[in-house]
């Protein structure tokens, strides 16, 4: 009879299958790792291509920059101070010409209500190529604040507002005498923006004025 004993201070447990599972998620981690570095590796050169991109743009904006710097000293000198003057003046009277007094009147002619008349029409051309109006119109205060909404639906006329009032005067029919005030007319400015005809359509409206003619 063969009698078996065991010695052994602590239960026999096997670490193969332990070590083997370690061995897997070392293997996946490392290749994780790789991964994720050669991702890094790519966002930098992505990063680095457009930092460089970055630097040549701002080389180029700080190029033109001087250019348009020496430009403008080289045109405030003395010598070249009647050429700049005249383009200045040369740009403004072609701004002018480019006005359409005729498309205006059209303009005006849609909107205006009845008993309403203009009395004056002031353009003005800023910097920037907007146009910018002023009308001085005369009538009963009724009719000019309904002038003033007419303008506000018109696709032409951009924020109109009234921006003074007085009392329309006339002239006394004796000689030397002041003028008095009319009875019930007024005088009124009103400050609107200008959307200019496009220039296909204002061609088309001239030639059909001259046709009509």
């Amino acid at each position: 009879m063969r009698t078996t004993i065991n010695l052994a201070t602590r239960p026999f447990v096997e670490l193969r299958p332990l070590f083997a599972r370690l061995r897997l998620a070392m293997i996946a981690l490392v290749a994780l790792a790789i991964g994720l570095g050669l991702w890094l590796h790519a966002l930098n050169g992505r990063a680095r291509a457009a930092q460089a991109q970055m630097n040549a743009l701002t080389a180029r904006t700080e190029q033109f920059q001087h250019q348009r710097q020496a430009n403008e000293a080289r045109m405030r000198q003395p010598q070249n101070m009647a050429v700049l003057d005249r383009s200045q003046f040369l740009n403004g009277v072609f701004a002018r010409k480019g006005f359409s007094w005729t498309a205006v009147m059209m303009d005006l002619e849609r909107v205006l209500p009845a008993g309403v008349q203009v009395t004056s029409i002031e353009p003005a051309i800023t910097n920037d190529g907007d146009v910018n109006i002023r009308l001085r119109v005369s009538g009963d205060r009724d009719r000019a604040v309904q002038l003033v909404q007419n303008l506000e639906k018109s696709q032409r006329f951009i924020a109109p507002r009234l921006v003074s009032e007085s009392a329309q005067k006339q002239q006394n029919g004796r000689a030397g005498a002041l003028p008095v005030a009319a009875p019930g007319a007024v005088e009124f400015d009103i400050l609107s923006g200008y959307n200019p005809l496009p220039e296909a359509t204002a061609s088309k409206n001239r030639s059909t004025q001259e046709a009509a003619r």
